[in-house]
């Protein structure tokens, strides 16, 4: 007999226990089987779990089971996403190693996992820091290197001089490393890449494959390809400027040609560079634009500054000399590092042009009708529009005009068509410790090789002394020399960027106890692609095109035969909490914990009032904000575990929102979800006292039965919609939360209601399993199955079951309600109407009126027009 009350400690330490013993979880490469493949971002080893990871590795548990539970041999790993620079930073305030630090951290994250009841097979658990994972990373890139999609040039970096790394351009705001607020310098360094750019069309093409992603992802992914097509045009300088005969600029404007009237370089341009030689005043601006570098989505909004070189180009199609100038919203790392200027219809440049008092050329004709948006006095016009002071191709529109000066262009010599992408080549050296080295040697004449198969992996000492400027790897030159083919050899002392190891770990988990091999086409081929992919949209871009790029590569390598890594992409949205602070005569704000506040609230909860328990004196409430550590608002999942257990947790952060919105974190919601468990636990433990039912007997059920047993019924169907086709796991849970109502009214007197309240409880429990596992398993026992509930199928609606006999409907007279009745579901079009006329409350209101019309909405409604 079970306790009629609901423990969560000791069940879902029992339940957690008997998973383990039981090996419950664990994936084998049964090939005769359907398989399901789904996989959650895995976590930064960072020290503990945080709700967004709770929310995201929910739902991938949630979708796990319930395959699991239509039959399907299902695979859902986790691994650490374990180098990296917080790490190293952490590493150095606690005076300890980064290895020790993050072993450390997984090992209590992993024992957080397991308390929340997540199904991971963890024989497949991956350590992207640990050298049998980064091995293999390391093989690929010499493979890489010698199919020749690898090479090594110098490129201007964002250098941060306190972390001592580069960062990308996206880690640059306003001028400051993201993590260290150091200002960031410019820098000339050799650095690794690998040839993304060669696989930019399939990339972009490929996206129409993937059409269960959201759109909003795909949409973000083409744009960041950024596919143009235009005219690549040469100008002839006016006269050779040390070896320099011409400039080449790319343009998707084609038809402005005419309205170029300068061209403009990028402060690195070696045109810029020489001119500056006999120059200080542009010697200095040079160095002003190196040091003020941007990220590329801010030369927008930037003020557009400028030097002129003195040099001139000619036009190639009027001959008119045009004048070259250095500046700062050029960037030397896309195109050719110079771009033709047309004011007159570009803002950017008619901001420079202004400034600077350029001609501004007019040669497109605003559309009838937008006359009075083109004033070059105020602006640029940069719509499209018919040609005007572009010689032969006046009166062109503007497909035309692209066509006949691309074609006039080419037959000249001077141009040609061409196909650019925004796209750049994925830069992955890194110049901090906590990463995995890159497999490649510097020989004594300056070439690189990369290292032999057999000295792999190139091993990351662990156990060094952080000195919070230079890599343990960098500051030992005994560490990076070796040989090569007998003669001496340096290691290379940069390591790859994370990106690397997060971008191909969902593949590694199919064959992640291989030692042998990077992977086992048999069981990456068998589990790949993945069926269902989990994670914030954070990640939208550049993880998941690295990812899918990656994906490409192995396939190109012959280690997998599918085009994509991920077929279903989810993305969950953010958990808000509740955040509250005080603010000095400074202006400063001290943030509180939700734990250490108490507060008032209206009759439709909105808080009035908030103080610090501590003290009883007032806070602000900042409103619901994410969950983060400088709001100091973030609801530890371990606190909440211990209070409530993990069923609570995970229902309520299924039940609290639709999955891909934001999640408002509020007490009063998860201790709900609590009440609710013990209403469940209620209900089965005092339905088991009625002892042992007997089979249903369909024929014999009364009207009041058939309805329960309907209600039953119905709830399965949307329950398998809603968690399977829709992934709206809040609707599921709402459906089983209506169900319950109605089993807590029903009688439990006769045999049949008994029966029917068996099948009722164990359809509610079958339901609930994927969400909340613990009481489904322990409570499934109480009903008397030896069998484990992950092992039984998912319930299927009886389709006899939904058909009503009845139904009610709603009889309306000019769109009032005036009575409500019940016919038989097959009642035809003429009775029901019949029967409406004939409800008491409805003939007080048509008496003595005439009928103009009477609508009958088929089992739902009548309306009867009468006046």
């Amino acid at each position: 007999m079970a306790d009629n009350q609901y423990n969560p400690k000791d069940i879902e330490q029992r339940v957690q226990q008997y998973w383990e013993e039981n090996q419950s979880f664990k994936a084998n490469d049964d090939v005769e089987k359907e398989k399901f493949y789904c996989l959650s971002m895995f976590p930064y080893p960072s020290g503990r779990l945080h709700m967004g990871h709770v929310r995201n590795y929910t739902i991938g548990d949630v979708i796990s089971r319930f395959q699991r539970m239509q039959g399907k041999n299902v695979l859902q790993p986790m691994g650490w996403d374990a180098f990296g620079l917080p790490a190293e930073n952490a590493a150095i305030n606690n005076n300890t190693a980064p290895a020790k630090w993050t072993y450390s951290n997984i090992d209590y994250m992993k024992n957080q996992l397991r308390s929340l009841g997540f199904g991971y097979d963890w024989d497949r658990e991956v350590t992207t820091c640990k050298s049998d994972y980064y091995r293999w990373e390391q093989w690929f890139f010499t493979r890489l290197y010698e199919k020749g999609l690898v090479y090594k040039k110098n490129s201007t970096v964002n250098w941060d001089p306190v972390d001592q790394t580069v960062l990308a351009n996206e880690q640059v705001i306003d001028g400051r490393g993201w993590r260290s607020g150091a200002l960031v310098e410019q820098k000339e360094i050799p650095q690794w890449f690998i040839k993304i750019t060669d696989y930019a069309e399939e990339l972009l093409q490929d996206l129409e494959q993937l059409e269960e992603w959201p759109d909003q992802v795909r949409a973000m992914q083409a744009n960041w390809i950024g596919r143009s097509e235009g005219v690549e045009i040469t100008f002839d300088l006016a006269s050779a400027v040390n070896d320099i005969a011409d400039l080449t600029v790319y343009t998707t404007r084609p038809d402005t040609f005419y309205g170029v009237t300068y061209v403009a370089v990028a402060a690195q341009h070696p045109l810029a560079e020489f001119a500056a030689q006999s120059n200080p005043d542009l010697a200095a601006f040079i160095e002003e634009c190196k040091n003020t570098k941007v990220a590329e989505a801010e030369l927008a909004t930037m003020e557009k500054k400028g030097f002129a070189t003195g040099f001139e180009v000619i036009h190639p199609l009027t001959g008119e000399k045009l004048p070259i100038w250095v500046a700062n919203f050029v960037l030397m790392d896309y195109g050719s590092g110079a771009v033709m200027a047309v004011p007159g219809h570009d803002q950017r440049d008619w901001e420079f042009a202004t400034k600077y008092d350029l001609p501004i050329t007019q040669v497109i004709a605003p559309n009838a009708g937008d006359e009075d948006k083109c004033d070059l006095s105020a602006s640029a016009y940069t719509e499209k529009g018919s040609l005007i002071n572009s010689d032969k191709f006046n009166g062109l529109e503007f497909d035309a005009a692209f066509n006949g000066i691309a074609d006039e262009l080419e037959g000249k010599g001077c141009g040609k068509r061409k196909v650019n992408y925004r796209l750049r080549d994925w830069g992955v050296s890194r110049q901090r410790y906590w990463g995995a080295p890159i497999p490649m040697l510097n020989l004594e004449n300056g070439e690189s090789v990369p290292v032999p198969a057999d000295q792999l992996p190139v091993v990351l000492p662990e156990d060094v002394e952080m000195n919070g400027v230079t890599s343990p790897i960098k500051a030992d030159p005994e560490w990076a020399k070796t040989t090569y083919n007998g003669e001496a050899a340096l290691r290379e002392t940069d390591t790859f960027d994370t990106f690397m190891e997060s971008s191909w770990y969902y593949a590694r988990y199919a064959s992640a106890t291989n030692n042998d091999a990077m992977l086992d086409p048999t069981s990456a081929n068998y589990w790949l692609p993945v069926d269902q992919y989990i994670g914030g949209i954070e990640h939208a871009i550049l993880h998941l095109l690295y990812s899918r790029f990656f994906h490409k590569l192995l396939r190109d390598e012959g280690l997998v035969n599918s085009d994509e890594p991920f077929k279903r992409l989810l993305c969950q949205g953010m958990v808000l909490a509740d955040s509250y602070y005080r603010e000095d005569k400074a202006g400063k704000k001290t943030w509180f914990s939700p734990t250490e506040v108490s507060t008032e609230k209206d009759d439709k909860g909105r808080i009035v009032k908030a103080w610090l328990t501590a003290d009883g004196e007032e806070v602000i409430h900042g409103g619901m904000t994410k969950m983060s550590k400088s709001k100091n608002n973030g609801i530890d999942p371990q606190e909440v575990i211990d209070l409530y257990g993990a069923d609570t947790v995970r229902l309520f952060t299924m039940f609290a929102a639709p999955p891909e919105q934001t999640l408002e974190w509020v007490d009063s919601g998860v201790e709900g979800a609590n009440r609710f468990l013990r209403r469940i636990w209620k209900l089965v433990t005092e339905h088991v006292e009625k002892g042992t039912p007997e089979a249903i007997d369909v024929k014999s059920l009364s009207k009041d039965q058939q309805a329960l047993r309907r209600e039953v019924h119905k709830t399965i169907e949307k329950v398998s919609d809603d968690l399977g086709r829709r992934q709206t796991f809040n609707t599921a849970v709402a459906a089983v939360m209506e169900l319950l109502n109605h089993l807590q009214k029903a009688p439990q007197e006769s045999a049949q209601d008994i029966a029917i309240m068996r099948e009722a409880c164990e359809s509610i429990l079958l339901l609930l399993n994927p969400i909340t596992p613990h009481i489904a398993h322990e409570l499934w026992k109480v009903l008397g199955h030896s069998e484990d509930i992950d092992s039984a199928p998912w319930p299927q609606a009886d389709k006899a079951a939904l058909v009503e006999d009845e139904k009610l409907i709603i009889v309306q007279v000019n769109g009032k309600v005036r009575a409500k009745m019940t016919i038989t579901a097959d009642a035809s079009k003429e009775a029901i109407e019949a029967s409406a006329k004939e409800q008491p409350n409805v003939q007080q209101f048509i008496e003595g009126k005439t009928i103009r019309k009477v609508i009958v909405v088929p089992g739902k409604l009548v309306n009867i027009v009468a006046n």
